[in-house]
This record gives structure tokens, sequence and C-alpha cells, in this order.
């Protein structure tokens, strides 16, 4: 009982931070049509931040100058970057990709390849006792953290004007455009947030993993691509349900079987979606 409760509690804590990655992902896609490869750099950033700013304050310190690092290289990108190909997919591609590599080879002459130790702070450091399984509380950091940042994004989607915007973008572009609504405004306010959420998770898989490294976003991002498709394109509600399936599917088969299976597991799933829901789980809407 108490292996199952720690295995079950550790992959909500995996899908917590891929939610914490896709979401945003899911929302730039949806709305701006953009793959942006370099996605995996603002966790990178935020990761490499949060490190930095721990050495000189307190965690919650560090951790909001890791999204506020994020946050700002995610605004400078759209702008500078991917404004202007909007209407040319093919280089948006090539573009976020070279970004990523350049991104990693900079972290990497900046700090070097090894990965750097992160010390978990107080409360996180040591673990909570759960139906007889000692579960570490960095678990219970990042899925009180998803939680949150889902609660916000349906309150922004929902509540907000330009929320309404990014719903109406993602359901039809053309027809918001054509109505005199600047949806550019709203790219820009979607890759903040996709931004800052991606910081988060940086900071955040800091403390699950225990290190940091150039090459942590690129790797986590494969994740968050695989649980934005499963979940569909631009669906919020689908991404959580998807991220939380993944993280348990990975950590469960990982336990059971082999290392490496859970990735081959997750794989797999994501091939079963797309033959029986091509759509995804919930299709494509900022919902």
């Amino acid at each position: 009982m108490s292996t199952l409760v720690l295995l079950t509690l550790t992959g909500l804590g995996l899908g917590a931070l891929y939610f914490l990655i896709a979401s945003g992902l899911s929302l730039i896609f949806g709305l701006a049509d953009v793959l942006n490869f370099a996605h995996g750099l603002f966790l990178g950033v935020g990761a490499y931040a949060t490190w930095w700013a721990a050495t000189y304050a307190p965690f919650g310190v560090a951790v909001a100058v890791g999204v506020l690092a994020g946050t700002i290289l995610a605004v400078a990108v759209e702008l500078a970057l991917i404004r202007p190909l909007y209407a040319r997919p093919i280089q948006q591609v090539l573009v976020t990709v070279g970004l990523s590599a350049a991104g990693v080879a900079l972290l990497q002459a900046g700090w070097g390849a090894d990965p750097l130790t992160f010390t978990k702070p107080g409360w996180t450091a040591t673990t909570t006792r759960v139906l007889g399984a000692a579960v570490p509380n960095d678990r219970f950091l990042l899925i009180g953290a998803a939680v949150a940042v889902f609660a916000a994004l349906l309150l922004f989607l929902r509540r907000t004007r330009y929320g309404l915007i990014v719903r109406a973008g993602v359901e039809d572009r053309a027809m918001v455009t054509a109505l005199g609504i600047d949806v550019r405004k709203a790219f820009t306010v979607v890759f903040a947030i996709g931004g800052a959420a991606a910081a988060l998770a940086g900071a955040l898989a800091a403390t699950y993993f225990g290190s940091i490294t150039p090459g942590l976003g690129g790797s986590l991002l494969i994740f968050a691509f695989i649980v934005v498709v499963i979940g569909g394109m631009g669906s919020l509600t689908g991404c959580a349900l998807a991220a939380v399936l993944v993280g348990l599917v990975q950590q469960f088969a990982n336990y059971y079987a082999a290392a490496g299976v859970g990735e081959a597991s997750v794989v797999l799933l994501l091939a079963v979606v797309l033959l029986v829901r091509p759509g995804g789980l919930t299709g494509r809407t900022a919902t």
C-alpha cells in the first residue's frame, strides 16, 4: 500500500511538472499556431536564474527571480523573433530550434556542462507520512503549484478580456481579427504566461531532481509536447488530464517494469490516443 501511495504521489508530482511546461506551450500553439521549440529554454533560464538567486535570497524570492527571467525572455523572443514570422511557419520552427540550441550552448558556456546541485530548502527537503509512505514534500509543492497555475489560467481565460480574446482566437483567429481586435497583443500576453509557467517549472524541477543541467529544458520539453498532443491542441483542461496520465504511466512503468520502460510507455500511450482520438482527449478548445 505504501509503495502504491508513493508511486501515485510521485507520478502526480511529475505530471504537475509536465503540466507547468505544457500549459503555456498549449496556449501558444492554440492561439498563435507556433510550435515553440525554444519553450524549453524558458525553463532552463528559470532554473538557472533560481539557482543563482538562491545563493543570495530565500527560496521564494529566488523562484520569483527565475519566473521573472523566464517571462522577460519569452516576451523578448515573441517580439523580436516570432512576431515577424507569424505567416511563415517553417521559418518559425527553424528559428525556435536554433534559439533552443544556442540557448543551451550559452547556459553551458556560462555554468558548464556538469549538473549543478540545488540544495532543497527547508520543508521541501523533508518527507510527510501518507498512509505509511514517506513522501518527499517537493511532490506536494509541485502539485500545489500546478493546481494554482491551472486555477489562475482558468480565471484568466474565462474572466478577463484578454482571456476571452485568447479563447476566441483559438477557435477562429480570422474572425477575431475581422472584428477589429488586435490579437498581436494577446500573442505577447500568452507568450509571457507561457514563459512564466515554464520558468516556474524550471525552478521547481530543481527541487524535484536535486540538480539542473543546460539540457534540462530540452529533455522535459519532449514530454510536454506529448502532453499537449494527448490532451488536445489548445486545450488547457486536456493538458491537465494528459499531464496526470503521462506522469502516472511513466512512474508506474519505470517501477514495475524497468528503467526506461516508462518513457516507451508514454510514447505508446501517445500512439494509442492518436489512433483512437486524433484530436486528443478533449479536442481543440481553450477551456
